[in-house]
């Protein structure tokens, strides 16, 4: 298989440039996964001497990674004639990166395990009075939610810990004590001590700095600031650094995302290549002009512009309903009529929502309807734990 085969230019350029620091802007549907791919592709087709183990890339979630994964493993078949050593080129998310290095070279952490949010949750309520917050230094916190969110902040900046004052310190401390002392982690804590290893402990630095000779990030408007400062050093030494991302998809804020660390990216890494991938293979040029005419108010932005050769394809359709009720109604009734005049098939439909509270009402109208559904990502809204109890109460 030819590694630039069906590649456009800029695609191209991307997948050769591999000995300098690299960000790509990747617009929607322009063929990121294949150009990281086959950039990896080729830089062990191109450095002999680099094994799958320097190679180091990391992706927003799992499922993103099992995808690179299969690629990279298919394309290291093809090209390269065989996977040797794949198994350990480290593809998968920073923290898993981050454990993983923890437990394999620190022997104190090999016997801890990591709680999940809803298992950090149980294990603070288990073990915190949250009407009685005092001796942790912080203001009285009744909701297990917003206290973990308090610390899981303090903790994703805690290389920021001088500028703290002295109970927010002893709150956090001993937090971590707390959960130490059980042979936990939590997500935040994963990072806390990496980064804690990173600039404390020598011996540690000098084994993963010298083990990561290219290290690739996905989704990089994700990141937020202790992933950026983490990046910056495991990248330090050989200056092989590539992120990819765009900073106009970049919609996880409210969990401490930072678009300045995409925004400032020349600024940090200024003798950085910058490519940018404008192209768009999957959706039509009405659905980008839409976007394109959206997207240019956004302030603080990096200026691109997405095009595709998929021709016009059909209008967009906008309707306004005066309640959402009033919306269900109609995008179920649509939904029928055009199932029912044999234009599609239920298979062809998708709903969108924004939180999951708002799935009751769709839910609702399509049982009335008889329209056949399923809830991707969640559960059925009278399956859900608090409706069930609520509804039990009431009864």
């Amino acid at each position: 298989m030819d590694l630039f085969e069906n590649l456009s230019d800029n695609q191209i350029e991307a997948v050769k440039t591999i000995d300098e620091d690299l960000e790509i802007i990747a617009c929607a549907g322009a063929g990121k996964t294949g150009v990281v791919t086959r950039r990896i592709i080729n830089i062990l087709k191109s450095n002999p001497d680099v094994l799958p183990e320097n190679i180091v890339a990391f992706t927003f979630t799992e499922k993103a990674a099992e995808e690179l994964k299969s690629r990279v493993y298919k394309y290291g078949e093809s090209v390269l004639g065989n996977t040797n050593g794949f198994a350990n080129m480290y593809i998968g998310t920073i923290h898993g990166f981050c454990l993983k290095m923890l437990q394999e070279y620190i022997v104190q952490f090999q016997k801890f395990t990591v709680l999940d949010e809803i298992k950090t949750k149980l294990y603070i309520e288990k073990n915190y009075n949250f009407c009685s917050m005092p001796d942790l230094g912080l203001k009285i916190y009744r909701e297990t939610n917003l206290f973990l969110s308090v610390i899981s902040t303090l903790n994703e900046n805690w290389f920021e810990r001088d500028k703290w004052d002295e109970k927010t310190r002893t709150a956090v401390d001993k937090y971590k004590d707390t959960f130490y002392r059980k042979n936990y982690f939590d997500y935040s804590l994963i990072m806390q001590e990496m980064l804690n290893q990173l600039e404390n402990n020598k011996d540690f630095a000098d084994i993963i700095l010298n083990k990561i000779k290219y290290l690739t990030v996905d989704e990089y408007q994700d990141t937020n600031t202790v992933q950026f400062k983490l990046v910056s050093l495991l990248a330090g030494k050989y200056q092989n650094l590539c992120v990819v991302g765009d900073d106009d998809q970049s919609i996880y804020k409210f969990r401490g995302a930072n678009i300045m660390n995409i925004l400032n990216f020349e600024k940090e890494y200024p003798n950085a290549k910058v490519i940018k991938l404008e192209q768009n293979y999957r959706s039509t040029s009405t659905i980008l002009n839409a976007a394109n005419e959206v997207i240019r108010h956004n302030t603080g932005r990096k200026e691109k512009s997405l095009w595709t050769e998929n021709g016009e394809g059909e209008k967009i359709q906008f309707r306004q309903f005066d309640s959402a009720y009033d919306e269900a109604d109609y995008i179920v009734s649509d939904i029928k009529d055009k199932v029912n005049s044999g234009k599609r098939e239920y298979k062809d439909f998708a709903i969108l929502y924004r939180t999951n509270a708002q799935s009751r009402i769709f839910e609702e109208k399509m049982v009335v309807s008889n329209v056949p559904y399923k809830i991707v990502g969640g559960v059925n809204f009278y399956a859900r734990r608090e409706i069930k109890d609520l509804l039990a109460y009431l009864k």
